[in-house]
């Protein structure tokens, strides 16, 4: 007997999954035949997409809501649609999407035209990954030149550092007796005399 699936992604674990499963649920799929994997669509290996498509197979029918939550890797995405509706023999309907619908014409002309529709949907998707991944870098730059920090704020100098550095600089201590008397590891304590050179030059 035929199932059916539905299948989620979402990039982080603090994006908001609801709109996906309002539509899948309106499809009466069974809920332990949803599965959700909260990760970067840039490859497949993903433990709840691996774990349907062990699941999948000839005849079942796999719902996603658009193309991009399948994945976002141009290539990876026509390998896992040849693998599950090739291999496997799975229907697969894209929600947002009613030409990518194996079930429909599934003749030559059919099966043209959903292969060249999901080859501009698959570019679409990665090079909407790429731009947000360039969106998010020119971001970090500039909040960066805006003086804007990332990260834990380090912790203040000991009040013995500029004393201390200045025997090292001097050469009348080696590091790691500098890094016992700041009580810093010998890294920390060069990490942070290339800080200090640059409040203090």
């Amino acid at each position: 007997m035929a199932d059916t699936y539905g299948y989620i992604r979402v990039s982080s674990v603090d994006q908001n999954e609801d709109r996906q499963r309002i539509a899948l649920g309106k499809l009466n799929i069974p809920p332990d035949r949803i599965f959700m994997d909260k990760q970067s669509g840039k490859d497949f290996l993903r433990p709840q997409y691996k774990a349907m498509l062990k699941k999948c197979k000839s005849g079942d029918l796999l719902y996603v809501l658009s193309i991009d939550r399948l994945g976002r890797n141009y290539e990876e995405i026509q390998e896992q649609w040849r693998l599950l509706t090739k291999e496997k023999q799975v229907d697969i309907c894209v929600l947002d999407m009613p030409l990518l619908d194996t079930r429909r014409e599934k003749n030559l002309l059919g099966t043209f035209i959903a292969d060249l529709v999901l080859q501009v949907l698959s570019f679409v998707a990665q090079t909407e990954r790429e731009n947000i991944r360039k969106r998010q870098a020119e971001g970090i730059a500039a909040a960066k030149l805006r003086g804007v920090r990332f990260g834990h704020e380090p912790k203040p100098l000991p009040k013995n550092f500029s004393e201390v550095y200045e025997l090292w600089k001097l050469g009348c201590i080696t590091v790691s007796e500098a890094a016992r008397r700041t009580e810093m590891s010998r890294t920390t304590f060069r990490r942070r005399v290339k800080t200090f050179i640059k409040i203090c030059p």
